[in-house]
């Protein structure tokens, strides 16, 4: 049973720390949470005024007090009741504002965190639990802070105010009222327990379900299912998760109101209590009519309270889950910051070097949360992987062009990622300029970069807006310019909308080759000082393979370039070619120098060139 299983409850409790934490995004309220404060103190009074004011009129009736005594108590009922009604709506505003705001606070420091995490957290986390941290649990935290918790604090004011009338009034009903305190206390205990335990199941199957469908619907996981006839499989692993979600909800919702049923099962009794004490002490004239109805007022207006409070501990306990989760995101710890100091990279000349670089991929554990992995119950590792570069020393000098050659893994792809400091070394250097990329500003070294991938991404979006990722201000005439060196223009031209056309989701509109034509548009638009290519002709056909390397021909004079090719034909002419091999340099040198002598160049180009037909 989860809700009997301490470990499974045991990080969910509204520890010390976590108010602490939930403070801390409350402090730029403290005015507002203060003028709450008295509006919720002014309301509670204006609260038990009426009840004091039957009071009088009760007693006012057995002595006969005259109409126009009534009508004033009366008036002042009115009053009171319209002060209560608009201090209501002050605190309604107030609490809205400050949880509303504290929930944009903590929105938007998890979206930034989770952006500068490095690539390595995203290549392990799943997207749907991330999506699901940003949505249900920040949700789930600004229902606690806007409804909740103000609720509770308001509650626990009317019942101290009702309270200390009730003791001024009479004390001995008011100490028969609190012996049943105990009934309303000690069940929330266990059931909120229970209840913080089902929360944080169906938590985690939602964020599993959101990362099944954001998979699953995307146009490749679509495709993918669809070609290997798994719908129904997809269907029922699915239907499993959402029926544990629905068998979750059931048990939740009876707890919920079983526990609020014998909640008002007690008030009930107390109340008909109350009643029957309180009536033969009128009978003896020990208190008067008056009091006994205020008396009982007040009983109800106190039970209201304690069980709402009551509930309320349940209510923040389970939604102290929601904070408890995103303040894990949060706590992420990222391994690529910036230094303190860190400089700015400036007018960039493009000079690379790579000086006795090792690395090796990091253990997830370093790069990752359990919470968020696809195997939740399975422990993260805390091994690295075994070295991927194995003292790579390298210059690449401004303006010049270096091919990467090699077999699949080899560590090529690896090698580029060090240069705008996606990752960084496990030992060595990587410069720019002579400048450590530590030692710069992340920001800055990836304006100075520019990078077109095997698999470019394209927003959901228009051509132009995913154009000017590259460079926000660029104008309409640039836009066009950029296209056409990159030999994509006239196919842009041609679409329905021209540059305001939508590319769909990863550019599912466009074939291959156009995808990559308009990455490399968007690169050239960007105007780095250092570019990367990485495969970027690889879905091109031979007439637009040789346009677009005239256009990169000329779009990277003067720019430092690193490229990564299969297709050796594509990089005879570059200034180096650098031969990769198991984590290591084996070879260099120009076209020439490596295609005349043994070596892995020599029969990588003969496998790969001469035995293509003519």
């Amino acid at each position: 049973m989860l809700g009997s299983d301490p470990a499974a409850v045991a990080g969910v409790q509204v520890r010390e720390d976590l108010l602490r934490r939930v403070w801390g995004f409350a402090r730029p309220y403290r005015k507002q949470l203060v003028l709450f404060l008295v509006v919720l103190v002014a309301e509670a009074l204006l609260t038990i005024t009426p009840t004091l004011l039957i009071r009088q009129i009760v007693d006012g009736l057995r002595s006969g007090t005259d109409e126009g005594h009534l009508t004033v108590l009366a008036l002042l009922m009115v009053v009171a009741a319209l002060g209560a009604a608009v201090l209501t709506l002050i605190e309604r505003w107030l609490s809205a504002g400050i949880g509303e705001g504290l929930i944009y606070d903590l929105r938007t420091a998890v979206f930034d965190h989770v952006q500068r995490m490095p690539i390595a957290f995203f290549l392990r986390t799943q997207t749907g639990a991330l999506v699901s941290r940003m949505n249900n649990d920040v949700i789930g935290a600004q229902r606690a802070v806007t409804g909740t918790l103000g609720s509770t604090v308001s509650n626990v004011i009317v019942l101290t105010t009702t309270l200390v009338a009730m003791l001024l009034l009479e004390w001995r009903i008011t100490l028969i009222a609190l012996l049943l305190l105990p009934l309303f206390v000690i069940p929330a205990k266990r059931v909120g327990r229970r209840l913080q335990a089902l929360t944080r199941e169906s938590f985690d199957l939602n964020a599993s379900m959101n990362t099944t469908m954001t998979e699953r619907f995307g146009v490749s996981g679509a495709l993918l299912v669809k070609l290997f006839g798994r719908h129904d499989d997809e269907a029922d692993e699915f239907s499993a998760r959402a029926g544990r979600v629905r068998d979750i909800g059931v048990r939740t919702a009876m707890y919920s109101r079983t526990f609020l049923t014998a909640l008002a099962l007690v008030g009930a009794i107390g109340t008909a209590t109350i009643y029957l004490l309180g009536g033969r002490l009128v009978l003896s004239e020990t208190i008067t009519l008056g009091t006994l109805v205020a008396m009982g007022t007040f009983v109800v207006q106190i039970y209201a309270p304690l069980t709402a409070l009551t509930n309320a501990r349940v209510d923040v306990m389970t939604a102290f889950v929601s904070f408890d989760r995103v303040f894990e995101v949060l706590d992420a710890p990222n391994a690529i910051e910036d230094a303190p100091g860190a400089t700015v990279l400036e007018r960039p000349a493009g000079r690379v070097e790579l000086d006795g670089v090792w690395f090796r991929y990091p253990a997830a554990s370093e790069v990752s949360l359990q919470s968020l992995e696809a195997d939740v119950d399975a422990p993260l590792g805390n091994e690295a992987s075994a070295p991927v570069l194995r003292g790579i020393d390298l210059v690449v000098e401004a303006g010049q062009t270096v091919a990467l050659v090699g077999p699949s893994g080899a560590g090529k792809t690896t090698l580029t990622q060090l240069v705008p400091r996606l990752y960084d070394p496990t030992l060595g250097t990587v410069r720019i300029d002579g400048h450590d990329l530590r030692d710069l500003t992340q920001d800055s070294v990836r304006r100075a970069i520019g990078v077109v991938s095997q698999d470019p991404h394209l927003f959901h979006d228009t051509v132009g807006i995913n154009l000017r990722y590259a460079r926000p201000d660029a104008t309409d005439a640039e836009l066009v310019e950029a296209c056409r060196a990159a030999r994509i223009h006239h196919v842009i031209a041609a679409l329905p909308d021209g540059y305001d056309t939508i590319v769909g989701e990863r550019g599912y509109r466009l074939s291959g080759g156009e995808k990559q034509r308009l990455a490399i548009a968007r690169m050239l638009l960007k105007d780095p000082a250092i570019v990367i290519l990485d495969e970027a002709t690889s879905h091109l056909d031979s007439e637009n393979e040789a346009l677009v390397q005239q256009a990169l021909a000329r779009a990277l004079e003067g720019r430092s370039s690193i490229v990564i090719a299969h297709r050796l034909s594509t990089i005879v002419h570059a200034d180096q070619i650098v031969v990769i091999d198991d984590g290591r340099i084996v070879q260099r040198g120009t076209h020439d120098d490596l295609v005349g002598r043994p070596g892995l160049y020599a029969e990588l180009y003969t496998t790969l060139v001469r035995a293509q037909p003519a």
